[in-house]
C-alpha cells in the first residue's frame, strides 16, 4: 500500500516541481551586475517593512544603496532593519514615518525628505492595502481606503517630491500596480464609492479601480516629466505571497483548495520584487517611460487607456489632495 502510494505521489510531486520551476523561469529575474555599487544613490521605498517592499529594500542594501524606508509604523520598520541586518551589512537603511492614509503625514514626510536629503534618485511607490468591501473602510481624510491610500496617497507624495526628483535627474519613479487593473474602471461620479460598488465576480472592485488609477497616474506623470529627466514606470509584481490580504478571512477549506494553485502561481516576495528592481535600476528601460512592466518585460494590459481620463484624474486628484491645479502641472 505504502509503495503504491509512493509510486503515485512521487511522479505528481516531480511534475508539480518541474512546472513550478518553468513558471519561475518565465517570471524573469533582475540579474544585471552593472549596479553592484549604489553607494551614491538614494531610494525611497514605501511599505518597506514587509513583503515586496522589504525584499526590494534588501536587494538595494546588497548593492550598498541608501534606502529611506517609508513606513506607517516605525517600530515595524526598525524590526525589519534588524532582520535585514542579520543577512546584509552593506547599504544605509533609514526608517521614516509615513502614513499614506493621512494627508498631513504625507506632507510631514515629504517636508523632512526635502530638508534632510540632497538628492532622491528613485521613488518606489510600493505600499498598498486590500480591505474587504463589507468593512466600509475610509482614510483619515474621508477617502475610500483603496482610492485614498493606493492612489491619492502616492499621488500627493510623488507631487511633493517632484522638485527633488527633478534636481536629482536622471531619476525614476516606480509605481506598483496589478494586472487586476484590467477589471477596474474610473467612474468620476463614484471614485469614493458614493454609489456603492458591486463585486460582479471580481475580487474587490475598489482595489481593481485603485490599481487602474495607478497606471493612469503613471501615464500622465510620464508625459509631464518628459523633459525633466524623470522616468516613470508602472509595475505588476505578479501574484505574490505578502501581507496584502491580511484583512481577508478565509476558511481552512479555502486554503486546501487554493494550495495547488499557490504551488504553481504564487511568487515569493523576493520574486515579486524583481520587476520593481528592473524598472528602478536597469539601463534597458531608459527610453520606456510611461510603460508598464511585468516579469521584467514590457506588458500591455488588456485595457484601452483614454488620455482625457488621465488628465481628468490628475486634476481631480490634485483637487482632492488640496494641490492647486495650476501648481500641479
Amino acid at each position: 500500500m505504502v509503495s503504491t502510494l509512493c509510486y503515485v505521489l512521487l511522479p505528481v510531486v516531480f511534475i508539480i516541481g518541474f512546472l513550478r520551476k518553468c513558471r519561475e523561469y518565465s517570471w524573469g529575474r533582475y540579474k544585471s551586475k552593472d549596479d553592484e555599487n549604489l553607494s551614491d544613490r538614494i531610494f525611497i521605498v514605501t511599505g518597506a517593512n514587509s513583503g515586496i517592499g522589504k525584499e526590494t529594500t534588501k536587494e538595494l542594501a546588497k548593492r550598498k544603496a541608501k534606502v529611506i524606508m517609508a513606513c506607517r509604523n516605525l517600530e515595524n520598520a526598525r524590526k525589519a532593519i534588524t532582520e535585514i541586518r542579520t543577512q546584509i551589512h552593506s547599504g544605509e537603511l533609514i526608517p521614516m514615518e509615513l502614513d499614506l492614509s493621512s494627508l498631513q503625514s504625507i506632507h510631514n514626510f515629504a517636508s523632512q525628505v526635502m530638508n534632510d536629503f540632497p538628492k532622491i534618485h528613485v521613488l518606489i511607490n510600493n505600499a498598498g492595502v486590500y480591505v474587504p468591501l463589507k468593512e466600509h473602510a475610509f482614510t483619515e481624510n474621508g477617502f475610500e481606503i483603496h482610492f485614498g491610500i493606493n492612489h491619492l496617497g502616492h499621488f500627493l507624495l510623488t507631487y511633493l517630491l517632484l522638485e527633488k526628483l527633478k534636481e536629482s535627474a536622471p531619476s525614476r519613479i516606480v509605481i506598483v500596480t496589478s494586472k487586476l487593473l484590467e477589471s477596474g474602471t474610473i467612474d468620476f461620479d463614484n471614485l469614493n464609492g458614493e454609489k456603492g460598488l458591486a463585486t460582479e465576480g471580481r475580487m474587490n472592485p475598489s482595489y481593481c479601480n485603485s490599481k487602474l488609477a495607478n497606471v493612469y497616474f503613471a501615464i500622465e506623470l510620464a508625459k509631464r516629466m518628459k523633459d525633466n529627466g524623470v522616468s516613470v514606470y508602472s509595475v505588476c509584481p505578479g501574484f505574490t505571497y505578502t501581507g496584502l490580504f491580511r484583512h481577508v478571512k478565509r476558511s481552512w477549506l479555502h486554503y486546501i483548495i487554493f494550495s495547488p494553485i499557490a504551488l504553481l502561481y504564487l511568487r515569493t516576495a523576493n520574486q515579486g520584487a524583481q520587476t520593481i528592481l528592473h524598472c528602478a535600476l536597469s539601463s534597458t528601460v531608459e527610453n520606456e517611460s510611461g510603460n508598464m512592466y511585468r516579469d521584467c518585460n514590457l506588458y500591455n494590459p488588456k485595457k484601452n487607456f483614454d488620455s482625457d481620463v488621465a488628465v481628468k484624474l490628475w486634476d481631480v486628484s490634485a483637487k482632492l489632495t488640496k494641490i492647486s491645479t495650476e501648481n500641479a502641472h
